[in-house]
């Protein structure tokens, strides 16, 4: 099945709103609730489950010579009928 994007959403912010963002989802993940996202007319809402997979990626992509974008991406994955295994992570 191809992929199928449920939510979007883009914009510039300042660290500390996107901190509170964060902090949010944090939140929601540690008190076992479910995940909300809503933009405008747009919403989705999203059951991780106990053990979902957490990837973690660095990227720097741009055509040769630069200039270059840099990106941290945070990624929760999950089957939606099997809830997987974790691996060891640091985040400092």
């Amino acid at each position: 099945m191809p992929e199928e994007v449920l939510f979007k959403s883009e914009s510039r912010m300042d660290r500390s709103e996107i901190a509170t963002y964060l902090r949010t989802v944090a939140d929601n993940l540690e008190g076992g609730d479910d995940i909300t996202l809503k933009a405008g007319d747009e919403s989705v809402t999203m059951e991780p489950p106990a053990r979902p997979t957490f990837e973690v990626k660095a990227e720097r992509e741009g055509p040769e010579g630069g200039p270059y974008e840099r990106s941290i991406e945070f990624e929760l994955e999950w089957d939606e009928t099997d809830e997987g295994n974790g691996g060891g992570l640091e985040i400092a």
